[in-house]
């Protein structure tokens, strides 16, 4: 290759070159410019989320106030209960004790007045029934002789003939 024609590569590369840089310059300053209207936005959307930002701030701490007391409440509450349940729980297991007691005794009593019972039923039968038997039983035996003897003589042919077979 000649020089000339290097020459005239090596311009055609510079200008090449040149126009490269031209157009990234073109474009950095494209992008400069967008970044600028980009802050201009932004900075006027600053002030607004600031003052949310500072809301957000104070509703949290006063949430934060309110969840103490809720919780703190909530503890009082829970403890409170507890107190109260242990409470019903003695009281109910006073009650079931005083019951089982009071149904020991009311076994005990009635079995006392069963046997007082038993005792008089056998005292009445063997005080009163037994000797009324004895009589009654005396009493028919004299009636059943001052009948017989009250008939008189020989019994007749059909009722001794009935007296056998009755007996046998």
């Amino acid at each position: 290759m000649d020089d000339h024609t290097l020459l005239i590569l090596l311009t055609v590369f510079v200008f090449l070159a040149a126009i490269a840089m031209l157009i990234q310059a073109g474009t950095l300053l494209g992008l400069f410019i967008v970044a600028r209207k980009m802050q201009e936005k932004v900075s006027a959307l600053t002030g607004p989320v600031t003052g949310i930002i500072d809301t957000s701030k104070k509703t949290l701490q006063t949430v934060e106030g309110h969840i103490d007391r809720i919780g703190k409440s909530s503890n009082a509450i829970l403890d409170t209960t507890k107190q109260q349940l242990v409470k019903v729980d003695e009281l109910i297991t006073d009650a079931s004790t005083r019951a089982k007691v009071q149904m020991e005794r009311a076994e005990m009593v009635l079995d006392d007045t069963m046997g007082r019972v038993q005792n008089t039923v056998s005292f009445v039968q063997s005080g009163v029934v037994r000797p009324v038997r004895e009589v009654q039983g005396i009493v028919t035996g004299i009636r059943t002789a001052l009948t017989h003897l009250g008939r008189g003589g020989r019994p007749t042919v059909d009722h001794a003939t009935a007296d056998e077979e009755m007996f046998i």
